[in-house]
């Protein structure tokens, strides 16, 4: 799947063989030594916990928020943050110089596994498990996504009464359907809407102003990814997918298997209180009010009661 948001909002990328070269030099000799405290209150750990995040804003938040709520129970930590995507990052992880990683887990499933038939969360949540290398383990997923829907905006779901994908079958005016000139021949395109959902539609290659044209009533349906920040700032619904039309990608952290039970607690509490319209707030702070990562993760903590 391309994650074609990365390029609209991601933060340059650093080269490949300087974030190699940081990463290097930031780990430690055996980071996969742990320890507990002296007095058992509260867990901690002899070495570094060593967090990632891709170079994506998004992304970044998740990590930072990771990295405050470990340090808030006594971890060690350190950011190796805007590595860039999955083919940059993914060596570090495997080699343990990066222990922790907010990741999707259709894509992280499509990069063991391309040809994988798990959709829907639970089932590719499974399918990860038993695909991973044995040195890595997935703690617990949130309900939050960031991945490919069909989107519309919330007046029209209000007067037509759609909740899922396969609603759309109902409404009597002829629909149109915007996304990437892509979208045409992917699986989940036009084809795949009919052949799920028995939903038919026309096309139009609307690019870079899908939100704009779904705005304006010139496409009733668009592609828009579930974290997309203009879902709460344009007042838009993502509609439910329950047959799995979509690869699911929940967010999910991978983490070195050896620390997985080490930190499990922190980072599980952290996935059960990120939701999906939690996560496009996260984002809209970060693009319309332009708070930094930190400012953001401690507001969130806060707010959950995790600080």
């Amino acid at each position: 799947m391309t994650r074609h948001h990365l390029r609209r909002y991601a933060a340059p990328l650093a080269l490949a063989g300087v974030a190699a070269l940081v990463l290097a030099g930031c780990a430690s000799s055996d980071p996969l030594d742990t320890d507990t405290g002296d007095d058992g209150d509260e867990p901690t750990s002899s070495e570094t916990i060593v967090i990632g995040s891709q170079a994506y804003y998004s992304n970044e938040i998740i990590a930072e928020i990771y990295a405050q709520a470990l340090e808030a129970d006594g971890f060690d930590v350190e950011r190796q943050f805007n590595i860039g995507q999955r083919d940059a990052y993914m060596p570090s992880i495997e080699s343990g110089e990066i222990s922790l990683f907010p990741e999707y887990s259709g894509n992280l499933l499509q990069y063991f596994d391309p040809e994988t038939e798990a959709r829907i969360p639970a089932d590719v949540y499974q399918a990860l498990q038993n695909v991973l290398p044995e040195n890595l383990a997935v703690l617990e997923q949130s309900s939050a996504t960031d991945q490919d829907s069909y989107t519309v905006t919330a007046a029209f779901a209000d007067s037509e009464g759609l909740v899922s994908i396969g609603d759309l079958a109902t409404v009597s005016e002829t629909l149109t359907l915007g996304g990437p000139p892509e979208l045409a021949e992917r699986p989940y395109g036009p084809t795949g809407l009919a052949e799920t959902y028995g939903v038919e539609v026309e096309f139009s290659a609307t690019g870079d102003t899908t939100v704009e044209d779904l705005v304006a009533d010139t496409i009733q349906v668009a592609n828009v990814y579930t974290a997309d920040p203009r879902i709460e700032t344009q007042d838009l619904r993502v509609l439910e997918d329950p047959d799995g039309l979509f690869l699911a990608s929940n967010v999910v952290p991978i983490v070195n298997a050896d620390i997985a039970d080490e930190i499990a607690d922190t980072i599980n509490a952290v996935s059960a209180q990120l939701t999906p319209e939690g996560l496009v707030a996260l984002n809209v702070q970060s693009t319309e009010d332009q708070m930094s990562p930190e400012d953001i993760a401690a507001q969130w903590l806060a707010e959950n009661g995790l600080a």
